[in-house]
């Protein structure tokens, strides 16, 4: 049986050890955002608008506009939740590095494929630690709208232990910039 749980009960299990789990790829339970460094805003709006000026010469469907490297804020609840710089893949792969420590986990991959014309879905996995040890895994199932410029996504962000038992889910919020070159 699935629970959804917040993000405020995900750290109230963590405070009592029930989870024990560090922060992976993109596990915001274990980490708290004002420890995080981060893009500021300002520079992630110039990017917004040199990805934007350049846009217009590349028209073109989800499964091409992808394709690249993108910077990623993600949030939970309205809470910033980490960024990440992923790599899109035109073979349908993509890899991701985000701010998290990197003792904690902090590389994660999947794959990715297109849904209609304005959007695509990627499968992402990561290993989740404890003092170095193994000790559980999340998914996350999410769905992009994307241009060339800009992607918004919601993604089914799932924690588990390592027997395979759900021990949270929440919905997640990614806002990105395209790094054009």
């Amino acid at each position: 049986m699935k629970h959804t749980v917040t993000l405020a009960a995900a750290v109230a299990a963590l405070a009592v050890g029930a989870v024990s789990a560090h922060a992976g790829c993109a596990d915001p339970r274990a980490i708290q955002a004002s420890s995080i460094p981060t893009i500021p805003a300002y520079a992630i709006a110039n990017l917004r608008a040199n990805s934007a000026s350049s846009a217009s010469a590349h028209p073109g469907d989800a499964a091409q506009n992808i394709v690249g490297t993108w910077l990623v804020s993600y949030q939970v609840r309205g809470m910033p939740a980490g960024q990440a710089l992923i790599e899109w893949h035109s073979d349908g792969t993509e890899f991701e590095n985000i701010n998290f420590p990197v003792l904690g986990g902090n590389i994660c991959l999947g794959a990715w494929k297109p849904v209609d014309a304005l959007h695509v879905s990627r499968f992402h996995m990561g290993w989740l630690y404890n003092n170095g040890n193994l000790s559980g895994y999340f998914d996350q199932n999410e769905t992009v709208r994307v241009s060339y410029a800009h992607y918004v996504g919601i993604s089914d962000f799932k924690v588990f232990d390592l027997k395979g038992n759900v021990v949270a889910e929440f919905t997640e919020r990614s806002d990105a910039v395209r790094l054009a070159p």
